[in-house]
């Protein structure tokens, strides 16, 4: 591989769905119309966000671990299918919260 770079989209705040936006794109000119290029996420959900990128990567091959039924026709390739209403906890998406004792402290 000469070059790997990544997209970044948005379209979730916390665990609430909202609209697909790109912060964050590769090169136009290197990118072309995605001819040559994979891309790869590790889930397709609704499809919104695989939507938003194929508009701008037309030829593309697009492979993701897991896929939801309602995202599976964007995806060429995938892993894993799952239900539409499995919620997977990626490690990346898991932080350490402090919370309260139940109890006093003393």
């Amino acid at each position: 591989m000469r070059t790997v770079d990544t997209i970044s989209v948005k379209s979730y705040d916390h665990q609430a769905q909202s609209q697909a936006v790109i912060l964050k794109a590769p090169n136009e000119e290197m990118m072309g119309d995605g001819t040559g290029i994979l891309v790869i996420d590790d889930l397709v959900d609704s499809g919104k966000t695989l939507e938003l990128v194929r508009e701008h990567y037309p030829n593309a091959h697009y492979a993701t671990v897991y896929a939801k039924p309602s995202g599976e026709p964007l995806v060429d390739t995938f892993i894993t299918g799952v239900s539409q209403d499995t919620w997977i906890f990626f490690p990346w998406d898991m932080a350490l919260q402090y919370v309260e004792p139940y109890r006093g402290t003393d």
